[in-house]
């Protein structure tokens, strides 16, 4: 499921979008925001797919050499470990991806199966594969970790798959980091007695109004806000201000006074991991040093009114 700290990644996507594009239609931009965070379940599925088309992949290839005029040994009793990898067959019989599938239309790997060659062809090179085939015994956890590594050392890092993605997505530019890691999850989370759910996208109502909320608090009162920023900048022109960092500010302002249950030190750490990751070199110690002087002033005045104990 999608956490808060990408869901601020988003909303500061849209927000930069929004007034960099000099539009004013608040509704429309929410409503493409809340479409990229539900494509990127779509990714997320899409991802899940790539892993049983590989499977059935490595099935044609069996079923075709047992069927050759001049077949080995080896093409008649193949090692059918990895398509009886307990894990991708949770996930082929999901009943859940297959509704979401089927409802979306993500039938990708039926039109684009160049993709599914190719990772194949990575894989059954690969040390990892061979280790797997030759191992004595395969428990349930063992084909677990096998498939965790195949992901993340094979299929993650595959560029040509990722500009793949981007072509179709956008916005999926940044969330496959977010993806992946979310798929490696997943996989760690399996249990072999039972069967592979995808789960919700959003944690709870309160994730999916955050969405909303913090986007239109911070686009509806920014102008409001830069006030309270230049009062802690009087040696800085708003223009000197990078653009990220000033849409973060924004961002963090409307969480202190609007957001009674997100405590003050959680909403400047936050602000400062996605300023590193999304901004300047040194866009982490300058968020630090302005946040913390707001969180200040806002006190002083009683401008920061949080529910719980310990959440100032």
């Amino acid at each position: 499921m999608i956490n808060r700290r990408h869901i601020r990644v988003k909303v500061m996507q849209s927000l930069y979008a929004m007034m960099h594009s000099k539009n004013e239609d608040v509704v429309k931009e929410e409503k493409f925001l809340k479409f990229s965070i539900q494509k990127l379940f779509d990714l997320y599925v899409l991802n899940l797919n790539l892993i049983i088309a590989i499977q059935e992949q490595a099935t044609k290839k069996i079923e075709l050499a047992k069927k050759k005029i001049l077949a080995t040994s080896e093409d008649l009793e193949p090692n059918t470990r990895f398509i009886e990898n307990r894990c991708i067959l949770k996930l082929k019989h999901s009943e859940s991806l297959k509704e979401y599938t089927t409802k979306h239309k993500l039938n990708y790997w039926e039109l684009d199966d160049e993709y599914i060659k190719l990772i194949y062809d990575e894989l059954i090179k690969s040390d990892l594969y061979q280790k797997y085939l030759v191992a004595e015994e395969v428990n349930f956890e063992d084909n677990k970790q096998f498939l965790i590594e195949f992901f993340k050392t094979i299929v993650a890092p595959n560029e040509k798959l990722a500009d793949y993605f981007e072509d179709k997505m956008i916005t999926w530019v940044d969330d496959i980091p977010f993806v992946n890691t979310w798929i490696v999850k997943s996989i760690g989370k399996m249990k072999s007695k039972k069967p592979f759910s995808l789960g919700a996208l959003y944690k709870d109502v309160d994730d999916e109004n955050f969405v909303k909320d913090l986007f239109t608090k911070t686009i509806l009162k920014h102008t409001e806000f830069e006030k309270d920023i230049a009062v802690v900048t009087p040696n800085w022109d708003a223009d000197r201000i990078a653009d990220i960092d000033m849409i973060l500010i924004k961002m963090a302002i409307a969480e202190f006074l609007h957001f009674p249950s997100i405590p003050t030190k959680v909403t400047i750490n936050e602000y400062i991991e996605i300023a590193k990751d999304y901004s300047t070199e040194k866009s982490g110690y300058f968020l630090n040093g302005v946040l913390d002087k707001l969180a200040k002033n806002y006190r002083r005045n009683n401008q920061i009114q949080k529910i719980g104990r310990g959440l100032l």
